[in-house]
């Protein structure tokens, strides 16, 4: 399993730090919740550790159990759901599982076993034909997640894929999230929602760049003295 270690980085696009000197720990296994408000930096932190920045500053280490790992061969089992529609709208579910069965080179049985189940849990299983134009929010985020899950990636980043869904799809996609866990496998989950951080094994509060807290969310309540994350950012943003 990978275990992935942030050290001091930093990240400048022109006149604007991105990220400023953050230190974190990820362990596989484990939920991460990336908590902030729009610009804290999530997007630029997960891309700095999914490799498609690189750090102006600071390590980014990479570890298989308890030895070091080079990114190379860690890219391989990284799957990164960005954002911003990725999705071809005139293609249809089953289309778009077949163009990355292609790309990820997998051989028919593994792609028929794997498609079957990740349809059965994502509950798209009826809607295999539906063009990806005509999909609501939370299938269009579904279909999202099973084409980054086809390659049974080991570590996943996912940036604010909950953002716009409606709230039943909201927590359909966070039961799929724990189902992953039993995988043992690196959840790396970026959002602005506050409540969302409470739904994480382990969060990171950053805002800024900077990091504001990390932990697990009930024990930084507590040693915050803080009701919720809310209340915690709107003290942060005062200070």
């Amino acid at each position: 399993m990978i275990s992935i270690e942030l050290d001091n980085i930093t990240k400048s696009f022109e006149n604007t730090r991105a990220i400023d000197g953050l230190s974190l720990r990820f362990e596989p296994g484990t939920l991460h919740g990336i908590i902030g408000p729009d610009g804290a930096g999530k997007t630029t932190l997960l891309r700095l550790v999914g490799g498609l920045l690189k750090p102006g500053s600071g390590r980014i280490l990479y570890k298989s159990g308890p030895n070091p790992a080079a990114f190379e061969e860690v890219r391989a089992n990284l799957a990164y759901m960005p954002a911003r529609p990725s999705l071809y709208a005139d293609l249809s579910i089953r289309e778009h599982l077949e163009f990355f069965k292609s790309l990820y080179q997998l051989p028919r049985d593994e792609y028929a076993a794997k498609s079957k189940r990740l349809l059965e849990i994502t509950r798209l299983e009826r809607f295999t034909e539906r063009k990806v134009g005509e999909l609501s929010g939370g299938m269009y985020k579904k279909l999202g997640l099973m084409c980054a899950l086809l390659q049974s990636p080991t570590i996943l980043l996912l940036d604010e894929p909950t953002n716009g869904v409606d709230p039943i799809s909201r927590r359909e996609f966070w039961e799929l999230l724990y189902q992953l866990l039993e995988q043992n496998i690196l959840i790396l989950i970026s959002t602005a929602y506050m409540d969302e951080a409470e739904r994480c094994g382990m969060v990171h509060l950053i805002d800024s760049g900077r990091l504001i807290a990390s932990g697990e969310p009930k024990e930084i309540l507590r040693k915050e003295k803080a009701g919720t994350f809310d209340e915690l950012f709107l003290r942060s943003a005062k200070k």
